[in-house]
């Protein structure tokens, strides 16, 4: 991933939004322009400076993630990178109201003292819905991770198994298949619970003729899948099934 060029793209577009600079507190959009993944960050853009903001415990990993921003290490980090800007003497800052409490938001405030804070909207998020070559890559890998893991699954036994159980071998097999883990909870209907869309598996055993609905799908490097099928288990289906 460049992640420099995006950031690059993301500073080129700061004039049209009236700031000096974007502090981006998203943490997915923190991830698609630094590659940062811990839980705790932000990072600064300016034209020609980043500017990255974790606590401690991610010091080494943010180093090896994202070896060309600079570093600053503080629990706080939207506020320590205010503190960046004011030294930078800005106009103004854009910030991702969306992203952030009421409070945080009162917080910046007070901590920007004469410094504008403006809405960013969703500028980040407008530049990630075009992926590049190497996003379409990682999203269709995803979904080959995804669908192989279900044709192993059906290959196997499923009357008697639970929807838990099978929930939890399709999981195991995502992430045998190569997913850093899962784009979302994994959904196993059978039966009567086919028909609640977001139905939480549980110890109902699949039985012969049930309909079973799978909702599932891998993540890999941020980027996810999103795969739903529904069979019947144990013999062909029945005339209304297939009209369902």
């Amino acid at each position: 991933m460049d992640h420099a060029a995006r950031r690059a793209a993301t500073a080129a577009r700061l004039a049209d939004l009236d700031v000096d600079a974007a502090l981006v507190t998203d943490l997915i959009n923190v991830r698609y322009l630094t590659g940062f993944t811990g839980s705790n960050g932000a990072v600064l853009v300016a034209p020609g400076r980043a500017v990255l903001a974790t606590d401690s415990r991610y010091t080494v990993q943010a180093g090896r993630q994202c070896p060309d921003v600079e570093l600053v290490t503080e629990r706080e980090v939207a506020e320590a990178l205010v503190d960046v800007a004011r030294g930078m003497g800005l106009d103004a800052l854009g910030v991702e109201e969306h992203a952030l409490t009421v409070e945080l938001h009162r917080r910046l405030l007070a901590r920007a003292g004469g410094l504008p804070l403006r809405d960013l909207g969703r500028a980040v998020e407008a530049q990630r819905v075009v992926k590049d070559d190497d996003e379409l890559e990682l999203l269709r890998l995803a979904c080959a991770m995804s669908t192989t893991a279900l044709e192993g699954l059906l290959d196997g036994p499923l009357l008697g198994r639970t929807e838990r159980e099978v929930a939890d071998d399709l999981e195991r097999r995502m992430k045998d298949a190569g997913a850093e883990g899962l784009a979302f909870p994994t959904i196993v209907g059978a039966g009567e619970n086919s028909a609640v869309p977001h139905h939480e598996p549980t110890d109902r055993p699949l039985q012969r003729g049930d309909l079973v609905v799978v909702d599932f799908g891998a993540r890999l490097a941020g980027y996810h899948a999103d795969c739903t099928r529904t069979v019947v288990v144990g013999r062909e289906p029945a005339g209304w099934q297939r009209d369902v």
